[in-house]
């Protein structure tokens, strides 16, 4: 049971990790390996995240008391933010075998 849980633990690591990731946009920054600057603020009770790269503010991530976390995405780099409930793009790759050996 234990050797279970301990695969099972170490199997979701990378997922837990790459959940934790937040891309910059190309309209924002053009160096691949800038990493963004966290400010971290509480304000009337809910937790607010803002992401800047090279200065510039493209993402808010809002965490309330009680609810599930959303984000505001400036996507074009105009300064108008808009809603998202998550940072998963929907896109998913077939995974299709095609050969096996």
């Amino acid at each position: 049971m234990r050797t279970l849980l301990l695969l099972l633990a170490c199997l979701l690591t990378p997922l837990a990790q790459a959940a934790e990731t937040t891309p910059i946009p190309p309209s924002v920054s053009d160096d691949t390996a800038a990493q963004p600057e966290v400010t971290i603020s509480q304000e009337a009770g809910q937790k607010v995240e803002e992401y800047r790269a090279n200065g510039k503010l493209y993402m808010i991530k809002i965490t309330p008391k009680h609810g599930v976390p959303y984000y505001l995405l400036d996507e074009r780099g105009d300064g108008k933010f808009a809603r998202q409930e998550s940072l998963d793009s929907g896109l998913r790759v077939p995974r299709w075998v095609l050969f096996s050996f």
